[in-house]
């Protein structure tokens, strides 16, 4: 199920959103769509990445330091 709503840009986002989406050949929902798709996907990405990182540096902090040495 679709909800409207209403997007307020400053000019110079609206330029940059229409050359994304002239660029790309869709329109501007479309480019502001996958925008926001694309944002979501690198956060979760980011956020998983740094907690594996978190991980791997706690279960591997003994050998860590021995390397660091």
């Amino acid at each position: 199920s679709a909800m409207a709503m209403t997007l307020r840009l400053t000019d110079e986002d609206e330029q940059a959103l229409a050359l994304l989406a002239e660029a790309q050949g869709i329109s501007k929902q479309e480019a502001t769509v996958r925008a926001i798709r694309d944002a979501a996907e690198r956060t979760l990405h980011e956020d998983r990445v740094r907690t594996l990182s978190e991980q791997a540096r706690t279960r591997y902090a003994d050998v860590l330091d021995r390397l660091g040495r």
